[in-house]
């Protein structure tokens, strides 16, 4: 994509985040139960086994210190939350996904580490006021519907003068690409801020500002590398990505499904940087991190 495409797209997404901003409903009990639904429909645990040196890459960039209280917000499986108890943080995980959670538990047990697990709300967190040294969210709370009380429950739970450090999918990653295809044929919900503006440096430091300050950003890239083919890389995300994978049940039974597919297909298969039979993608996020105000 040229550099004006990429500012077009950035234009766009921001845009489109603050109009949502403005329009949000009052009420989300059957936005956070349908939420809930679509991030336990698959399992992204099972990404780990393909993505070890995008995720050490990330613990890393924290920077665990041992005795260090650590939120690990919208942990998922727990593949932060894991590495940094194993560097001596003191880890406390928390994710709105029920099997998500369950299995987060499961491997801090085989692994013989003390963590706690929680079932909760990012924008409701059940932890005491001043409770962490560092909230950290990998790829997680930016998928929260409500920027605004996400950022300000983290700001209030930290210490004064506490870490915010979160990595957000980019405006034109391989990801955001991939939720902009499945877009296409199943449009997002209305009203919703978009969760990829997270991406977007300066909406990133907007939405954080009334809390924190001292802002640091840095662009990387993940690394999600398989030991199959790209058409086999599409099946393995329309099972275990849960958002992807729900669109593409919703149009079962109509001609949008093979369309939907078909466009998947030579996406995955254009974008492929490895070899035809070891599928492999780069994807860009920004890292952003704040200190409490």
């Amino acid at each position: 994509m040229s550099p004006e495409g990429n500012l077009d797209v950035t234009r766009q997404y921001v845009a489109a985040e603050k109009v949502g901003s403005s329009m949000m409903p009052p009420q989300f009990a059957e936005g956070k139960a349908l939420l809930r639904a679509m991030w336990m429909a698959g399992d992204f645990g099972a990404f780990s086994q393909y993505t070890e040196s995008g995720d050490e890459k990330i613990a890393q960039q924290v920077q665990v210190h041992p005795g260090e209280r650590i939120l690990d917000a919208a942990c998922g499986a727990g593949v932060f939350a894991l590495r940094a108890a194993r560097a001596g943080a003191q880890v406390t995980g928390i994710d709105i996904a029920a099997n998500l959670i369950e299995q987060a538990r499961s491997r801090a047990s085989a692994q013989g580490l003390q963590i706690r697990f929680d079932e909760g709300d990012v924008e409701a967190l059940p932890y005491a006021d001043a409770s962490f040294d560092t909230a950290v969210s990998q790829f997680g709370v930016m998928f929260a519907p409500r920027p605004a009380v996400m950022a300000a429950e983290i700001a209030r739970v930290l210490k004064p003068g506490g870490r915010i450090v979160l990595f957000n999918w980019t405006l034109t990653s391989w990801v955001s690409q991939l939720y902009r295809i499945v877009g296409r044929h199943v449009p997002p919900p209305p009203n919703i801020p978009l969760p990829l503006a997270w991406g977007d440096e300066s909406t990133a430091k907007e939405r954080l500002a009334p809390g924190f300050k001292d802002f640091c950003t840095r662009r990387d890239t993940y690394r999600m590398q398989f030991p199959f083919g790209s058409d086999l890389a599409l099946e393995f995300f329309l099972r275990n990505m849960g958002p992807v994978g729900q669109a593409y049940a919703s149009l079962q039974g109509t001609e949008k499904q093979p369309a939907l597919k078909v466009d998947l297909e030579r996406f995955f298969l254009e974008t492929n940087q490895g070899q035809p039979n070891a599928w492999q993608v780069d994807s860009e996020y920004l890292e952003i991190e704040a200190y409490k105000q």
